[in-house]
């Protein structure tokens, strides 16, 4: 047996073993119970151009049984619902989404209200509102939601759901594979006081939602993942370039706040593909029968998160953009079993971005303008703007 054999050997029982852990831990997983709030929510939602979906998102009413405000804040006025307020936001740091944040918590009433950001590409729920409200009100210093793309259409869009739904980059599964400081998408938190102090000192960072987990995790803060998903309804996608550059910006910004775990995506998170190939070059009996091993791990871990997602979802969906990806796990239609494969696209893409943000780490390009990534996500602008975008 070659030494690239029993490599590719060692690398397959690695991976397995990663994903048997995330299955068990998830075949352990049960919903608890619903726990009812109705504390006071000010609910902030930062956008700078939002887009006709976002519109939609930040016009639709949330049935919430407490008293809740919700407040767009934007250098634009969009138009809104009667029950939707505008604050006129234009921070001028690099990261102006924390910037939004901030000027809303400095002018903004507080005290004796949960504060949740949730980005307009969101559609917010009573049930998210209450998911996230409900820890911070117990005494959680942060909660987070899982990002779940829904009503999903095209290839490109069934790998950005694999990964973000039914891989091993699911949050879901990220949330129980953690060791220290949470996984934690920014897409949908409640922030505590102590969080949003801390949140004060990242408007100059990227990837502040892994920053600001970080911090808590030092000052030994509980962070909890809700029990509602946080819905985002995907427009069709027709290109793979923002997808990819999307997920680029990711394992960049993953490079720069968690350089120790960076490795670890082509090692545990996508190995099924480059696995494949090696068996197939080498010729590899052992390596073959090892990475059906793997492919049938993933495929299990795909299904258990498929079910968890299920469960969580509102009973219809129609009116965020049509029925979920791969919502009728087990049942009739041709998107029952979606889910068998489109791991394995959330995969492909994962790896491609990861790959190519391998020749252009320490920079990021964002909103038009080129930073130097320094750790922990501090942005430092390049000049001149190696993007093009304006000096």
């Amino acid at each position: 047996m070659s030494p690239l054999e029993l490599v590719g050997l060692g690398w397959a029982a690695v991976a397995t073993g990663f994903s048997a852990v995330a299955l068990g831990r998830l075949l352990r997983e049960r919903r608890g119970p619903k726990v009812d709030t109705s504390v006071p929510v000010l609910l902030l939602r930062p956008v700078d151009a939002p887009t006709p979906r976002e519109l939609e998102n930040l016009s639709r009413p949330v049935d919430y049984a407490g008293a809740l405000e919700q407040v767009v804040v934007s250098p634009y006025r969009p138009r809104l619902g009667p029950d939707v307020r505008w604050l006129p936001s234009d921070p001028p740091t690099p990261n102006r989404k924390v910037g939004h944040l901030l000027y809303a918590l400095e002018v903004l009433p507080t005290q004796g209200r949960v504060v949740l950001a949730v980005d307009a590409d969101v559609a917010v729920t009573g049930a998210l509102v209450e998911a996230l409200a409900a820890p911070v009100a117990a005494g959680a210093a942060l909660s987070t939601a899982a990002p779940t793309p829904v009503g999903v259409r095209g290839v490109v869009g069934w790998a950005v759901a694999g990964l973000l739904r039914h891989s091993h980059h699911s949050f879901r599964a990220l949330h129980a594979m953690s060791a220290g400081a949470k996984a934690v998408c920014g897409k949908a938190l409640g922030l505590s006081p102590v969080a949003a102090e801390e949140l004060r000192q990242l408007s100059d960072h990227i990837g502040e939602d892994l920053e600001l987990a970080k911090r808590l995790h030092a000052r030994g803060c509980e962070v909890a993942l809700a029990q509602e998903p946080a819905l985002v309804p995907m427009e069709p996608m027709r290109s793979w370039r923002p997808a990819v550059e999307r997920f680029t910006r990711w394992m960049q910004v993953l490079a720069s706040h968690r350089p120790g775990l960076y490795p670890t995506v082509p090692l545990l998170f996508t190995p099924t593909l480059p696995l494949a190939v090696l068996a197939a070059v080498l010729g590899s009996g052992p390596l073959a029968l090892a990475t059906g091993a793997l492919v049938l791990v993933r495929t299990l871990l795909s299904w258990r998160l498929a079910v968890l997602t299920k469960s969580s979802l509102p009973p219809t969906l129609d009116a965020m953009g049509g029925p979920p990806f791969a919502e009728r796990v087990g049942g009739g239609g041709g998107t029952s079993f979606m889910f068998l494969f489109s791991w394995l696209l959330g995969e492909a893409l994962l790896l491609v971005a990861f790959l190519r943000s391998t020749w252009q780490a320490g920079t990021v390009t964002w909103r038009g303008r080129t930073y130097a990534l320094q750790r922990g996500g501090r942005m430092q602008p390049v000049w001149p703007e190696l993007s093009g975008g304006p000096g």
